[in-house]
């Protein structure tokens, strides 16, 4: 079990003053009940990741995801959270097009959605349009490295920042966004001392995926965690359950019981 939170909700200014004292502890989630879970396990963090297009609707990535589908499951998390800071990714093309259009659909992501937060994927280039977000009152996560909306770009989802130019430039891009306003950045599948050292180098607080442990926090994707989503596992990835094979187990039970006429037995109606 985790530690025991003091009441009430995660803000951006609660979250940065973990930052050297305690690790901050952040999983996706898609669904009322999902959320509802993660929120009751003491996590700091929940992300509506655009994740859902490959573990929810089936997509062989994220770039076909809309903010339609993403207000739909902010809403359902937003439902189910007390405690924990829900942040919102904004899906590819929504925020990159104009700075009028970033501000149009992350207010509805906290309108609609209920959000407190949104994630948005860039480095130093993204800066101005964090800025703007910030300055209309909406609190921004960035996110470095290996950015999955980039992945045509990058030619597959490859670790970032081995090469030394590179590297610098993912120095550059952290503080960039710092400077910008962002609260918290993700770094994802960069070297381990890289990521520290960029960890170090930050007042605000990074949380990891793929990174290594020198982070501020970590991240899963809760349907990798929970051994239910097994197309592709990442190394990063650490495997807390095997709910994926439960289910089929149970699934299979109730056929078997249904067929063979022991379901519903006497307690199961009326």
């Amino acid at each position: 079990m985790g530690k025991t939170r003091p009441a009430g909700k995660w803000t951006t200014s609660r979250l940065q003053s973990l930052k050297g004292r305690e690790k901050i502890a952040a999983l996706t989630a898609y669904d009322f009940s999902t959320a509802r879970l993660i929120d009751d396990a003491g996590l700091q963090v929940i992300l509506v990741g655009d994740s859902l297009g490959m573990t929810v609707l089936g997509y062989d990535s994220t770039l076909p995801v809309t903010l339609e589908q993403m207000l739909h499951h902010t809403q359902a998390v937003s439902r189910g959270v007390k405690h924990a800071m829900v942040v919102a990714d904004m899906p590819f093309l929504t925020y990159q097009c104009s700075l009028e259009q970033a501000i149009d659909n992350a207010g509805r992501l906290l309108k609609e959605g209920a959000a407190d937060a949104v994630k948005v994927e860039g480095g130093a280039f993204r800066a101005p349009t964090v800025k703007a977000l910030v300055q209309n009152g909406i609190a921004v996560m960035g996110h470095i490295g290996l950015t999955p909306q980039s992945v045509k770009a990058f030619g597959g989802y490859r670790v970032q920042g081995r090469e030394a130019a590179d590297a610098e430039q993912l120095r550059a891009d952290a503080l960039a966004l710092q400077e910008a306003g962002a609260f918290s950045i993700v770094l994802e599948c960069m070297p381990a001392d890289l990521s520290t050292e960029i960890t170090e180098s930050l007042r605000i607080p990074t949380i990891g995926i793929g990174a290594g442990p020198g982070c501020d926090g970590q991240i899963l994707v809760v349907n990798d965690m929970l051994g239910l989503f097994t197309d592709f596992i990442p190394k990063f990835v650490k495997k807390y359950a095997s709910l994926g094979e439960d289910m089929k187990r149970a699934f299979a039970r109730y056929v078997q019981d249904v067929e063979q006429g022991t379901f519903p037995g006497p307690d199961n109606w009326y």
